[in-house]
């Protein structure tokens, strides 16, 4: 009887441990590539490059060969998090502000975070600088990157941790990829499951590499080539092509390090990008590519592992997109999903576990600005109003339009639903204010990225993300952002700046609705441009330098919407300085 009760309570406690083992949340680790085509992995057929580390997930997980993103970088990332259509959650644009999401939305790390996951992000954040759009507000309690659209630099880059600005260390990507393994290795000796979230900047431009990478395509004849070759520019094509195996290496550290802690079986990990290619080259005979609504610009890899739990080498052809994260993960995971705004994704649980028996024939909807899209599993419908069988004709060079006209225009009446449904008041055109000091944050940055020039002031390029502005030379110049107030108080004004010796004396005030704050300029600080020794290929970014610090002074701001205004009142040399950004940050 004693030896029953003893087998019994064994049984027990080991069908226990299963149960628990079975309920245990799993550790989640999400790669996003910064302009990486469907293309540029050798899984899908190039053999210009080689990826295994990625390559490795698709044999050891389930990959979707029908996937959709954005046309660019900033809508798929809202998508990603938030698990609905950009266009739904203000998100528009790319920079100026329209990068961001509306302050209400809900994220996937604010899900897993209620959940009890430590959280973690990585990299290119670029859905907001200022709170509440800033990611330590929106779910990540550690967070190391930019959040700005791109990066002029890559070599030891100024970078946000946790809000305060430090040095990087090394190539960007190697450096974030070992900040995350730090985090990763910290929960683990925890004993907490972490969401850790890896939004890569390569291979976007500025194309720069470690030589170890360029110098395996420097001199390589390359035998896959874009369905227009004449349009591939061979630099900036061999420089995509190095920063992509530089990324997949990144990958491989992660994944020898999951193995390495014995968590690989308790870690969901997937791998995707945010938009087409960044440039002409081969991507499996696709129409477009980066910012075109065709295929090619919107279709991106994807693959999702989990050792043990779902099946290993499964290929899904359904159609699914970055909106359908947010669900699947936390059902896989099994943890609460709280929705203060619908969602427009669903979970890809069916999909990946082999049991969509009756799953319906979907429509994924892709847009950028007014233009629209949609896709279904057979046919896509362009901006344009041109239908495609894409089951026959993946290239779409033949329109069907005529010849199906009820398809053409169920999906048009499909895509004029869409619009009355994300816009019900017609596309937004106004542009929101910048938030100072929301929720009580401490600290607002304001870069020249989000600011307006007027009078002769210059921007370093016609791409506001990391750029500077120049050519500050008169009182009748000026600096402004839209601004609104959130929490009122006394906040001290910091400007990044570069100035020369003979610029040494302007005198700049800082004013918003009547309240002023004033300082001068009084050490030279004139560092030179940076950037271009380590490009590949010609770039359209600005180069940058090592801005300086200078506290201009205090300020009280009241709650309330203006303009937030920079400019100078004497300027004894031949110039004010160099601006690129402003931080305030409140003391009171």
């Amino acid at each position: 009887m004693k030896q029953l009760l003893t087998l019994g309570l064994l049984v027990c406690i080991l069908t226990g441990n299963l149960f628990a083992k079975e309920n245990h949340h799993p550790n989640i680790v999400v790669f996003l590539a910064d302009d990486q085509g469907w293309g540029d992995v050798s899984h899908n057929g190039n053999t210009n490059l080689h990826t295994p580390n990625i390559d490795a997930l698709v044999k050891q997980g389930v990959r979707f060969n029908r996937f959709y993103v954005g046309a660019v970088c900033a809508p798929t990332r809202a998508a990603f998090l938030t698990g609905r259509y950009h266009a739904r959650t203000g998100t528009t644009g790319v920079s100026k502000g329209e990068e961001r999401f509306n302050s209400d939305e809900y994220t996937i790390a604010q899900a897993f975070k209620a959940a009890g996951y430590a959280t973690g992000a990585f990299g290119k954040w670029h859905n907001g600088t200022q709170y509440p759009n800033h990611p330590n507000a929106k779910g990540f309690d550690e967070y190391y990157g930019f959040t700005s659209g791109h990066w002029g630099h890559y070599f030891s880059p100024m970078l946000d941790h946790n809000g305060t600005f430090v040095k990087g260390k090394g190539y960007i990507t190697n450096d974030l990829t070992s900040k995350a393994i730090t985090f990763i290795k910290q929960q683990v000796q925890q004993d907490k499951p972490f969401f850790t979230y890896l939004p890569y900047c390569t291979p976007h431009s500025p194309m720069q590499v470690p030589d170890e990478y360029w110098d395996r395509f420097a001199d390589k004849k390359l035998k896959m080539h874009h369905r227009d070759p004449e349009k591939e520019q061979d630099d900036h094509l061999r420089a995509a092509l190095a920063m992509c195996e530089n990324v997949d290496w990144n990958v491989g550290r992660v994944l020898k390090v999951l193995n390495q802690l014995g968590i690989e079986d308790d870690t969901i990990v997937l791998y995707f990008s945010d938009n087409g290619p960044n440039g002409f080259r081969w991507n499996g005979d696709m129409k477009g590519k980066k910012g075109s609504l065709d295929e090619g610009g919107v279709r991106s890899p994807f693959v999702i592992r989990w050792p043990g739990h779902i099946p290993a080498g499964r290929e899904v052809n359904q159609v699914a997109g970055a909106i359908d994260l947010l669900p699947t993960l936390t059902d896989l995971a099994g943890i609460k999903r709280p929705e203060p705004k619908p969602i427009d994704g669903v979970s890809l649980k069916p999909l990946i576990m082999g049991q969509a028996e009756s799953w319906p024939d979907r429509m994924i909807f892709s847009s950028l600005r007014k233009r629209v899209s949609v896709r279904t599993d057979q046919y896509r419908l362009s901006e344009k109003g041109q239908l495609f069988d894409m089951t026959k004709d993946p290239g779409q060079r033949k329109d069907l339009s005529k010849q199906k006209p009820e398809v053409t225009q169920k999906l048009k009446q499909a895509v004029a639903d869409w619009k009355k449904s994300v816009w019900p008041h017609g596309y937004p055109t106004e542009s929101r204010p910048f938030l100072i000091g929301y929720g009580g944050a401490k600290s607002t940055q304001l870069p020249a990225r989000d600011a307006i020039s007027h009078g002769g002031i210059k921007r370093s390029s016609r791409h506001p993300n990391c750029s500077f502005f120049y050519n500050w030379t008169s009182t009748e110049d000026s600096i402004t952002w839209k601004a609104k107030v959130d929490q009122a108080g006394t906040y001290e004004a910091v400007l990044y700046y570069t100035c020369p010796a003979d610029g040494v004396g302007s005198t700049v005030e800082l004013s918003f609705n009547g309240s002023t704050v004033k300082g001068k300029v009084t050490k030279a600080h004139d560092p030179p441009l940076i950037g271009a020794e380590q490009d590949r290929a010609k770039r359209s970014e600005s180069l940058v330098k090592d801005f300086k610090p200078m506290v201009l002074g205090k300020i009280k701001l009241s709650q309330g919407t203006g303009e937030l205004t920079l400019r100078a009142l004497q300027i004894p040399g031949k110039q004010v300085m160099d601006f690129r950004l402003l931080i305030l940050n409140r003391v009171d």
